[in-house]
């Protein structure tokens, strides 16, 4: 069974001793733990995890973090496990690069669920969240959402082929981390939760524009 390395940033020890509890018996493995954003990042550059859990208000401020890791280590997906409802709190992780919010009163049970999508490149937000970020970026200019890469325009059209992460990697010739990369490098950009919700706003523009392709960014 593939193994995946978490980095647990926490100033409170008993969460990060609920998180190893929660991944017992899972594919998922605590690399490293931190109480500080400072040690966060270095111990993230040092083992290079697959994901990063950040606490936003531990000492340092982890979207502060989260913005340097998601320069530094951008294969690392970032996500934030947290108390904050704040929306505030909530759009400066996605700015910073997060492509999850997770809140501490979730199940213990569905945390590797969670993280499971995020590696297969879809976001973590709870459901009380998503309505809250689809209604921050709804009216917003589609064109200006839609700028992609050239690749990140291949992996998305790829999805709405009905393509699987692995048969994506095939077709392109890359790995399946680089594909998953890209999906949440799209969904980053276009400020959406999921695969799925990529592919309507992708519909949406298709059927406002008449089908016209929006240009790609450099």
């Amino acid at each position: 069974m593939t193994s995946f390395k978490v980095l647990v940033a926490d100033d409170h020890p008993a969460t990060r001793a609920g998180v190893r509890a929660a991944f017992e018996g899972t594919p998922f493995i605590v690399c490293a733990e931190e109480a500080d954003a400072a040690g966060a990042v270095e111990s993230a550059l040092r083992t290079r995890p697959d994901i990063c859990l950040l606490d936003i208000h531990m000492p340092g401020n982890g979207i502060a973090a989260a913005i340097e890791l998601s320069s530094g280590l951008p294969e690392t997906a970032i996500v934030m496990l947290t108390v904050s409802r704040n929306d505030d709190d909530l759009f400066a992780a996605l700015r910073a690069g997060a492509v999850g919010y997770l809140l501490k009163d979730t199940d213990p049970d569905r945390l590797p669920n969670a993280l499971q999508g995020v590696l297969d490149g879809e976001a973590a937000l709870p459901r009380a969240l998503v309505a809250r970020v689809l209604a921050e970026f709804r009216g917003r200019d589609k064109r200006r959402r839609l700028e992609l890469t050239s690749r990140e325009w291949e992996v998305l059209e790829l999805l709405r082929d009905g393509l699987s992460t692995a048969a994506i990697a095939e077709r392109l010739f890359i790995s399946r981390v680089t594909v998953r990369s890209h999906v949440a490098a799209v969904l980053r950009k276009l400020r959406v939760p999921n695969r799925k919700a990529a592919l309507d706003l992708l519909k949406e523009y298709e059927r406002s524009s008449g089908g016209k392709l929006p240009a790609l960014a450099e």
